[in-house]
Formats: structure tokens, sequence, C-alpha cells
């Protein structure tokens, strides 16, 4: 494992930040205000940890220059603190030296294309026809079917599932657990039951997607599921078949995205959302947590639905008249007729 070890003025250098304070500060990591100690980097972004900046024993701190007069610490000055903190974590990365080659457990077909210069884990099952580009990593156990096709410098962490056929751009980053390319869940109902419906599409994911742990993206029906450049989504979200995500979309964990559904560019979606199939988002769409998305939206903005939590009595007293507010309405409207009638 590597250790990082950068002066204050490496690392404004880096990050092209002014110095402010003991330049020659060695700093070895990152840490939050409250638990920083010393070789360590800190950074205020919100507001509202401002009382903790007082205190913190970081050895410097990421501020704004708004913030600086209140940094009892040195500083590096930034117009975004917290990007600067995102740019400053890949600075410390943490990562194990990985070997070029393929482990000699490895199950490789003599059809692939791999080239020299990626890693191919312990058990890992690589198909026909695969091509891996330059620097690729595939972590221990993890399968990748026939005809996949994998841009360099991507990571995929043990036990990633690639089903046939799909396409994977540069610098893409699977957690482990992610499935690309399982069945969409089509089915035609019949008096005897189910019929299958085979799923002849792909997925094609973009560059520098990154998907969290246990996240499923299934192949489409007949088109490709597509996700496009720098789409990042957390863990254990569903996208089903022939679903395409534009560019810069974020989507939160748990959420669920119904077959045949297209979401623009740079859409934000937040944890446990649900969105049907079939429908549309516009660009610039922002989808608070827990919302069901029922139908199209067409202009840029912030949508929401549901309620929020209420102590349990409260809130049974309100579906309780939520359930009667119906019948409210229609009184209010004969009322309201009347009265005209009057």
């Amino acid at each position: 494992m590597t250790v990082r070890d950068y002066s204050l003025a490496e690392l404004a250098e880096q990050l092209h930040l002014q110095c402010v304070g003991d330049s020659s500060l060695r700093i070895v990591g990152l840490a939050t205000l409250a638990s920083a100690g010393s070789g360590q980097l800190s950074f205020l972004a919100n507001p509202r940890y401002q009382k903790e900046l007082a205190h913190t024993a970081a050895s410097a701190v990421i501020v704004s220059r708004a913030m600086l007069p209140h940094c009892s610490v040195a500083a590096l000055v930034s117009d975004n603190p917290y990007l600067s903190y995102a740019q400053a974590s890949q600075l410390f990365k943490t990562s194990s030296a990985q070997q070029a080659g393929a482990h000699a457990s490895a199950v490789v077909a003599a059809s692939a294309t791999i080239a020299s210069s990626a890693s191919i884990g312990a058990h890992c099952v690589i198909g026909e026809r695969v091509q891996i580009a330059d620097n690729v990593v595939i972590g221990p156990g993890c399968v990748i079917g026939d005809d996949v096709v994998i841009g360099g410098q991507g990571l995929l962490h043990a036990n990633v599932t690639v089903y046939h056929g799909v396409s994977i751009g540069h610098s893409v980053i699977l957690h482990s657990g992610v499935v690309l390319g399982a069945d969409g869940f089509g089915f035609a109902p019949t008096s005897q039951g189910w019929q299958k419906i085979q799923q002849l599409g792909g997925v094609v994911l973009g560059d520098h997607v990154e998907i969290g742990a246990n996240s499923c993206i299934d192949r489409g029906a007949l088109d490709n599921t597509i996700l496009g450049n720098h789409v990042i989504i957390d863990n254990l979200v569903q996208c089903a078949h022939n679903v395409q995500i534009g560019d810069g979309t974020a989507i939160a964990g748990c959420t669920a995205i119904a077959g045949s559904t297209r979401i623009g560019s740079r859409c934000t979606i937040a944890g446990g959302v649900g969105i049907v199939g079939h429908i549309s988002l516009a660009d610039n769409v922002h989808i608070t947590a827990h919302t069901l998305v029922t139908k199209s939206i067409a202009r840029p903005g912030s949508y929401s639905s549901g309620t929020p939590m209420l102590e349990t009595q409260q809130w049974r007293k309100a579906a309780a008249r939520f359930a009667q507010l119906d019948v409210w309405i229609k009184k209010l409207s004969r009322f309201i007729k009347a009265n005209k009638q009057q």
C-alpha cells in the first residue's frame, strides 16, 4: 500500500490554491475538522461546521477567502473548498500495486484480446472475443462474458459480472457485485403463464462512468440500454431494459428506473426514487428523495412527492384526513356552485 506525503506548498501548487501559513508542513492524509490531527489536511465547505474550525487539530484546512480570518491554522484558500477537497482526495488515494497479466487461476478464452498492461485477478473468467484495453484492472472473481469490450484505465472490483455483448467506455469504475447486461424484465402474459421475451439488446457505458456496489443495469430488449459519459450511480440502483441516461447525471442509492425511460443530462436523482417506464426527463431535472415519478418532466427544476416524517399519532391523523380529501372537495365544489347561483 502506497502512503502519500506532500508539503503544504506542494499541495498548493498541485491544487492551484493560495497557501497561507507554514508552507513546509508535511501532510500525510485527509480528515474531518473534528477528527483531524497533526499531519492531516481538512476542509470547510459547509458553514454549519464553522465552529469546528476554531478547535481543529488539523495541520492545515482548505477554506474560502471569507472563512480565512476564522482559521487558526495554516490554510489553502479556495473558491470552492469542496471541489478542492475532492481534488486533494485523488492525491491521497491508496491502492495496492497491481501486477500486469493474468493470475494463474484465471480462465481466459484463447480468442480474447487483452492489453499487456492489463491485470486479471484470481479466479476470473474471461469469455470469447473479449477486448480489454490498456491498464484495465479486473479484480478477483469477475466474470466477463463473450464479446465484451472494456476501454482503457477501467477498474472492476471483485465479483463484478458483465454479461455478453456489453460495451464499457474509458476510465469506468464498477464496484463489487455490479451486474451489467442481465435480462430485462420482459414477459408476455398467456393463459398458461408468462412467455419470456428474449432480451436481444446490450448495455453501453460511456467514459468516466462509476457504478456502486450491487447495482444492476439490464440489457435492452431490442435496442441497447445506454449510460452517457460521466454518469455516476450509487449502490443498489436498478436500471431496467432500454433506459437511457444522459451525460453527467447522478443517481443515489436504492433508486429504481423502469424500462424505456429516458433521463436527460446533468440530472440528480436522490435516494429511494421510483421512476415509471416509458417517460422522459429533461436535462437539469432534480428529483428529491423517495419521490415517485409517474409522468414525463419537460422543464428543468426540482421535483418532489410524498410526505415528510411526522410523529406516528400526527401521521395517522393526517392520513385519515387525506383519505377524506375527495369528500371534502366535492362538498366544497357544491358549496361554491350553490353560492354562484344565488
